[in-house]
């Protein structure tokens, strides 16, 4: 059973007591990531989130890292457009060294301008190694383009000439604005004393402003543009991303795409891939994936090809969707995907970090905790004609945007479209 309460400070704190673990997961989730940025400071929170491993006023970085080792514990962050999270997980009798170790960073990151000048190298090498990947880098280039102008179209790891200018100065105002008890939600799951717990939290996080006090600019609806994004690349494969104006997180079809992703790319039982892959051998990889967030989304196909066979596959996935949208799906498609999301929901949430991460986004998403019982129920209500509907609405190939990233020197861009 989850338990919802709030510090004085306007933290909300999550707790799941499972009480047949030897384990127990700890995360800090705040309101805040590329998409809170604006033209002068983006990466902003991604460097937020290197920083404050970096060292506080009673441990360096190496005691940190160390501390963590020493229990055992496994500690890591991530920031995304809409979030930065922090967790770990470790026994459950060194949770209370755990929160005793993020809290510290928290509240007491130095944020030094030798260790921000260092790990701004750090940072540009990571920029450097997602220009590398052509699959990473052509969904990057798509998202920036579709929603042009606009903050969730930045790059969550900022650009190399922003990076290097963002100041100490800017990361202690940024953090002074975001990183405020009403905008973190804590998220607890595992074998632990709830009371305890609370009572530590409390004392640790419970000191952090309550609110910000500046006003803050929120950007307007982003607003979807179709483009064709090239970039030529010296490799051996061509790699191709589509994208479709989706829905957001919030949507009442989210569980209607995540049937007709599933069918369409989202397994290796999928049409994509059964079709494209395993029957005509025309691509080693071929998935589809949803980006959903706040406002609105994106629906994306990706492929990687030799660059000889690109007009056949996409005209192979635009005669797939098309399918889907004149004959629908099948019963029995219908019912094995259900039964196939059904599977991933229970056997996803058998573990204290499953558990902490699940009640993290449940709670930052839609400000509520979803219990599984309802995700499978309104699984279970998906009909097939809201599924042929969906596909209508929203897969319109005119209105297809497409990235592209490889050899390109030999490519007639109008088979796509363009």
């Amino acid at each position: 059973m989850t338990n919802i309460t709030q510090l004085s400070n306007k933290v909300t704190v999550i707790t799941e007591v499972l009480p047949y673990l030897r384990s127990a997961s700890f995360g800090i989730w705040v309101k805040v990531g590329s998409a809170n940025e604006d033209d002068s400071n983006n990466g902003i929170a991604h460097i937020i989130e290197h920083m404050m491993f970096k060292g506080t006023a009673t441990r360096n970085a190496k005691q940190i890292a160390d501390e963590m080792a020493k229990i055992g514990g496994n500690m890591n962050a991530f920031t995304s457009k809409e979030c930065t999270s922090y967790y770990a997980t470790t026994l459950s009798e060194h949770l209370p060294i755990t929160i005793d170790i993020l809290s510290d960073m928290f509240n007491a990151s130095l944020i030094d301008e030798k260790s921000l000048k260092k790990e701004k190298g750090v940072i540009i090498e990571e920029i450097d190694m997602y220009d590398d990947s052509p699959e990473d880098l052509v969904h990057e280039m798509l998202q920036q383009r579709v929603w042009k102008d606009h903050p969730l179209g930045f790059l969550i790891s900022g650009t190399k000439k922003i990076v290097r200018k963002v100041t100490r100065e800017q990361i202690l105002d940024f953090m002074d604005t975001y990183y405020v008890g009403e905008n973190i939600i804590i998220s607890v799951a595992g074998n632990f004393n709830e009371n305890e717990t609370l009572k530590l939290l409390e004392e640790k996080f419970g000191i952090m402003k309550a609110c910000c006090d500046k006003n803050v600019t929120v950007a307007g609806k982003p607003e979807y543009h179709r483009v064709l994004c090239k970039r030529n690349k010296d490799i051996e494969q061509l790699h191709c991303n589509i994208a479709f104006d989706s829905i957001s997180y919030m949507s009442e079809k989210r569980y209607i795409l995540s049937i007709l992703n599933s069918i369409l790319g989202g397994s290796i039982n999928s049409r994509l891939f059964q079709k494209i892959r395993e029957n005509s051998g025309l691509t080693y990889s071929i998935y589809s994936y949803g980006s959903s967030y706040r406002e609105t989304g994106l629906f994306h196909i990706y492929a990687a090809m030799n660059p000889s066979q690109t007009a056949t596959v996409v005209k192979k996935i635009y005669q797939i969707i098309n399918d889907i949208k004149s004959k629908g799906v099948t019963a029995p498609e219908l019912s094995m995907t259900k039964e196939q999301i059904k599977t991933e929901l229970i056997l996803g949430n058998e573990s204290a970090k499953s558990r902490m991460n699940s009640n993290g986004k449940s709670m930052i998403n839609r400000g509520r905790i979803v219990p599984v019982e309802e995700l499978i129920e309104e699984i279970e209500k998906v009909t097939l004609l809201e599924i042929t509907d969906f596909a209508n609405n929203y897969f319109d190939l005119k209105k297809a945007s497409i990235s592209l990233v490889g050899n390109l020197k030999e490519m007639d861009l109008k088979v796509l479209g363009f």
